[in-house]
């Protein structure tokens, strides 16, 4: 595709904080579908390493880091130069996001993210505990925001591959599946009556499911995590518990399993890793495969957003929701590395580039399970090489981030008052209509495959086999 279409003028200035390997695969995202001022475009980041991108296209940069401290001083001359509406793009780590929206909101600019990012120090805080470094208690507190300050200018909350983009494939998986079942319906437009269609879908659960097999050119050398994506990012989330949405079909919980004592009661976390914690699921390139169950927003919100209460609020169906994700093979390495050494970080990072990589597919996806025709996975099978044809720095695990990301911007210039939002409440069908040229082959598969299939073949396990689809048979254990 050449003629890429204008989706949409930013009026007034852009801050993107954040300029990793994310941040520079959305840098030719933004210059190719918004019309925008160029002298009002600022990038802040605090390692100058990518800064040539910048200083070849005459936009500005600054080299700092974004604080609690200084965050206020810092943006508001940059996000109030001149006139228009704003659009601040926050693709860092360490910066606190509900902080930074909140003030973004104030100022009338609009704001995205990819994730509910705290301030530096609170992945590695244990001091309250791991509930208190939940992703769960992450998401509560931009909820708490979104209650005291409803409507307004808008702010995307979570919106990249995952958080975000699955949230889309969620809704257009189901719709298939209703279709396929030979379902009477009407394609819902409030939560409650999608929450309704998934319960009368007879869906139990969703997989998040991944299999990135992007390959090195170069094998992963000792003491380096070697990544296809921000290396700081899935260390922060896999050293958090592992959390899932629970849904109200489960009858067992690990014995190292919690709930939370407050807010949306939407899922569970359990008293370990979630980079250490291995669940069984389903791509369609591999099969059947182990993933790890790490936290992520989109397994809280899914779970959340599909909940259906009666009359007393009571919950009386919700689906149970978590990321399965097979990293590509280095970053398996670069795991059992760590944690074979105690869970002490290496020393070096490094995200493989897209001209370090060999081939290989990052095939990203739902797996929607537990109804009559089994389990249906829906989702991009997005290739290195594709990648490399359409957009530059950025390999495929990036392309499915940026392009989310961009289809967030495009929805937020369009829907500008839409006060705080996260991907679940937004137009599936638009979002999707954005990306879909970035995301390479999208389809829909289905699948006879279950968590007891081919089990206790030479050992006895713990399987429940009255329900195929409990948690207790999908963990490994």
């Amino acid at each position: 595709m050449t003629d890429w279409p204008i989706h949409g003028t930013i009026s007034g200035p852009i801050v993107m904080i954040g300029f990793g390997s994310i941040g520079r695969g959305t840098l030719p995202l933004i210059e190719r579908h918004f019309k925008f001022d160029k002298s009002r475009f600022v990038v802040i980041d605090p390692d100058d390493a990518d800064r040539a991108l910048l200083d070849e296209r005459g936009i500005r940069y600054m080299q700092a880091s974004v604080t609690r401290d200084n965050y206020r001083h810092l943006l508001e001359p940059l996000l109030k130069a001149g006139s228009g509406q704003g659009f601040c793009v926050n693709l860092s780590v360490d910066t606190g996001s509900v902080d930074l929206m909140a003030f973004c909101r104030e100022l009338g600019v609009l704001y995205i993210d990819t994730v509910v990012e705290p301030w530096l120090g609170f992945y590695w805080d244990n001091s309250g505990g791991a509930a208190a470094r939940s992703n769960y208690a992450l998401r509560e507190t931009m909820l708490a925001e979104k209650r005291r300050n409803p409507g307004g200018t808008t702010a995307v909350s979570t919106c990249g591959a995952n958080p975000g983009m699955v949230s889309w494939f969620v809704k257009q998986a189901l719709l298939n599946i209703a279709s396929d079942l030979g379902m009477q319906f009407n394609v819902p437009t409030t939560r409650e009556g999608w929450a309704q269609l998934m319960a009368d879908a007879g869906v139990k659960g969703v997989h998040i499911a991944e299999r990135d097999t992007q390959r090195a050119k170069k094998p992963k050398p000792a003491n380096v995590f070697v990544n296809t994506w921000s290396v700081e990012g899935f260390l922060s989330e896999g050293m958090q518990p592992a959390e899932l949405g629970w849904g109200t079909h489960e009858k067992w919980m690990p014995e190292n399993g919690r709930t939370h004592e407050s807010g949306c009661g939407a899922a569970i976390y359990l008293l370990q890793p979630g980079a250490n914690t291995r669940v069984r699921s389903w791509c369609p390139t591999p099969g059947p495969q182990y993933g790890f169950l790490v936290t992520h927003n989109e397994s809280i919100s899914i779970a959340d957003y599909y909940t259906v209460r009666d009359a007393s609020g009571k919950a009386v169906f919700r689906p149970t929701c978590h990321y399965a994700y097979h990293p590509a093979n280095d970053a398996v390495l670069s795991l059992h590395e760590l944690f074979g050494n105690g869970g002490t970080m290496q020393p070096e990072h490094h995200i493989l580039g897209e001209n370090e990589i060999v081939d290989g597919i990052d095939e990203l996806g739902v797996l929607l399970f537990g109804h009559e025709n089994n389990a249906y996975w829906y989702g991009s099978q997005l290739s290195v090489e594709e990648t490399r044809r359409i957009a530059p720095y950025q390999n495929a695990t990036g392309m499915q981030v940026t392009s989310a990301v961009l289809a967030g911007m495009v929805w937020a210039l369009e829907n500008p008052n839409a006060g705080i939002v996260e991907a679940d409440e937004m137009d599936y069908k638009r979002c999707l209509e954005v990306q879909l040229p970035y995301l390479g082959p999208v389809q829909g598969f289905y699948t006879d495959w279950n968590p007891i299939k081919d089990r206790e073949k030479l050992f006895p396990e713990d399987v429940d086999y009255s329900d195929p689809w409990q948690f207790r048979n999908v963990l490994v254990r």
